[in-house]
């Protein structure tokens, strides 16, 4: 990389992590209920939520429990079920039109990072009628409090309902694009994982190592804090012990609740830690070949962590320790080796692939250049890349070398 751009990146992420401390960084409030989620409404004087959801889980009854609380408390609601996995700028203007029609006064997200992200895009949109999503592309472009948002997310990995994000694709140029500010953070999230238990084995997965990825990817930048440390330290290890159990046992409530719990967890340490090249390409891959993005970080994760090099020996070596998979007496750099590998055991054991068939090599310097954009300099990664080696872990992601 050029001198003089790899210190404009340094000093930019030094920076950013400098303010950190001072960024008006919230959690969402935790209910364990709907009957809680009708409560805080009711106290806020909403009364016609938006539901932001997808037509699988409308379809399948996830959502039935909900709305059924809502008819019985007299709760007005009005549905929205059109999102799409990779939510594009289509979707959100539909939904935009269905809360300003109906005189919603709030949003309630259920489903996974795709339903919160459209949800969270159409907030924006109704408080800044003013800017269309591509103009609030980036940091800090809303800057106006939303109308109350809800997030009940029922898969466990995007982490969506603690972060300050919401990623997009343009529906005509296909370019996949987030949006950051404060006021993204949903207001409350509801932890249900009555709400997982029949999700299936491939999006268990997925979902799961999408998590993971979140929290490994916190943990290795550049931009840790101590709480965000130890938030990736607890979600990384429970996802390690609870995630192979609820791929082979769906409906084990109590591993469920950990990934649900281990997911947040991950989701708070990568909105103020951010994340790294893994998130960088998934996303161009998810706008270019619409990609599920859990699937996409989880093939990408081992091949950016090898890659690091000796930047991350000890970061792993601390992961792997603190999960339990070796003791203190492994080497750094055999401790880094085997945490990778356990990465690819568990996505093995899980049927995920090595490498994604869907990448084609004419498109792979666009690839390259879309990650590169996106990560540098925001991301605050251990090693940086400039596109030419984007490019070559791109192949390797698609088994083109």
């Amino acid at each position: 990389m050029n001198v003089f751009k790899k210190i404009y990146c340094r000093v930019f992420q030094f920076f950013c992590r400098l303010a950190i401390p001072l960024l008006p960084y919230r959690e969402p409030r935790l209910i364990k209920d709907y009957n809680d989620l009708i409560a805080a409404m009711q106290k806020a004087d909403k009364h016609k939520p938006l539901i932001v959801t997808d037509s699988v889980l409308h379809r399948i009854g996830i959502c039935d429990a909900m709305l059924k609380t809502f008819k019985d408390s007299a709760i007005s609601f009005v549905m929205f079920d059109g999102t799409v996995a990779n939510p594009t700028t289509e979707n959100v203007a539909a939904a935009v039109d269905l809360y300003r029609t109906n005189a919603c006064d709030c949003l309630v997200a259920i489903g996974g990072g795709s339903s919160m992200d459209c949800a969270k895009a159409v907030g924006a949109c109704i408080v800044r009628p003013d800017k269309t999503l591509g103009q609030m592309k980036g940091l800090l472009k809303v800057r106006r409090l939303l109308p109350m948002l809800f997030a009940i997310p029922t898969t466990a990995g995007t982490g969506s309902e603690t972060t300050v994000a919401a990623v997009i694709t343009d529906s005509e140029t296909r370019h996949k694009y987030a949006i950051n500010d404060f006021c993204l953070i949903p207001d409350y999230a509801l932890l249900d994982s009555t709400l997982t238990l029949d999700l299936p084995a491939g999006i268990t997965a997925a979902t799961g190592m999408d998590a993971l990825t979140h929290a490994v990817e916190a943990f290795i930048g550049r931009s840790t804090t101590r709480q965000t440390k130890q938030l990736s330290l607890k979600a990384t290890q429970m996802i390690l012990e609870n995630l192979p159990i609820v791929y082979c046992c769906g409906h084990d409530k109590v591993a469920r609740e950990n990934m649900l719990y281990a997911s947040y967890l991950a989701g708070l340490a990568f909105t103020k830690s951010y994340v790294g090249y893994v998130h960088a390409i998934a996303h161009a891959l998810g706008g270019k070949y619409n990609v599920a993005h859990g699937l996409a970080n989880a093939v990408i994760l081992p091949y950016i962590l090898k890659s690091y090099g000796k930047t991350v020996h000890k970061k792993l070596w601390q992961l792997g320790v603190h999960s339990g998979l070796f003791d203190k007496t492994v080497s750094k750099s055999e401790g880094a080796k085997l945490f990778i590998d356990r990465i690819k055991m568990l996505n093995s054991s899980m049927n995920i692939p090595s490498t994604l068939d869907c990448i084609a090599n004419e498109d792979v310097p666009e690839l390259a250049r879309a990650a590169e954009s996106e990560g540098n300099p925001l991301y605050p990664v251990p090693k940086l890349f400039t596109a030419k080696q984007l490019e070559k872990l791109i192949r390797e992601v698609g088994g083109l070398i």
